[in-house]
């Protein structure tokens, strides 16, 4: 199942990522910059709020190829020990 992202504004002025199909909209993410950080940035905190979220979404990526491989060898690792056992 695919889901579509969208950031929002909260009521209190924090960036968020949230599921766009979510009827709670509970975000999976929620960015808060400090009141020097918006008077530095302004409007433009949604780019750099867009740029946290994308570096962060590519991290996790990253994460599950990892365990993904993982897995993978394990079971790998698990099919030559079983190969070994057998009689032929």
């Amino acid at each position: 199942m695919s889901s579509f992202y969208e950031i929002i504004e909260l009521i209190n002025g924090d960036v968020a990522l949230a599921r766009a199909d979510d009827e709670n909209n509970e975000p999976l993410v929620t960015i808060r910059f400090s009141q020097e950080s918006l008077a530095f940035l302004g409007e433009e905190k949604f780019n750099v709020a867009k740029a946290m979220i994308e570096a962060g979404m590519e991290a996790a990526g990253d994460i599950a190829d990892q365990q993904a491989e993982s897995v993978l060898e394990d079971l790998a690792d698990e099919l030559i020990d079983a190969e070994k056992l057998m009689l032929h």
